[in-house]
């Protein structure tokens, strides 16, 4: 995370490839074969199959923050805010630098209208890895809403 932190951009994009697999490994086969399955489902947009497999993950794994990450998304992009928060918290408690899940807090709390607090989550992704895109411009989107005017 220290060097990710202090990386130039070049490097920062391999330095998170390795960061999430890292974070994608749970340590047993068997857990891994479900959160790829949940990740495939996610892909084809079977928000139901990924949701199933993720709850799967989690009841086998509840130690394990990449199962919470991911089904947050699934939750997310089905509509489920509440669970999607609940998820995305608890992705956080196991891993503190889950970079992937603040982001999703933040776009979670800029969907519904809480600026200030999305704005914090941005900059927090920022903290850990300053060259996050999808940040960078919620910061920017945040703070020309704030102001009223471009930078």
């Amino acid at each position: 995370m220290q060097q990710l932190r202090e990386a130039e951009p070049a490097e920062a994009g391999r330095l998170v490839s390795d960061i999430s697999r890292e974070w994608s490994k749970s340590g047993s086969a068997a857990m891994d074969l479900l959160l790829k399955r949940g990740r495939d489902a996610m892909d084809v947009e079977d928000l139901e199959a990924a949701t199933e497999h993720f709850t799967a993950l989690i009841d086998h794994a509840p130690g394990f923050a990449e199962g919470y990450h991911m089904r947050a998304m699934a939750y997310f992009n089905a509509g489920r805010i509440g669970p999607a928060l609940g998820d995305l918290e608890m992705a956080l408690r196991l891993n503190p630098d889950h970079f992937g899940a603040l982001r999703g807090l933040a776009v979670i709390f800029e969907t519904l209208g809480e600026e200030d607090r999305a704005l914090r989550g941005y900059e927090m992704v920022l903290a850990l890895n300053p060259h996050d895109a999808e940040a960078q411009s919620g910061v920017e989107r945040l703070l020309v809403a704030a102001r009223g005017r471009e930078i």
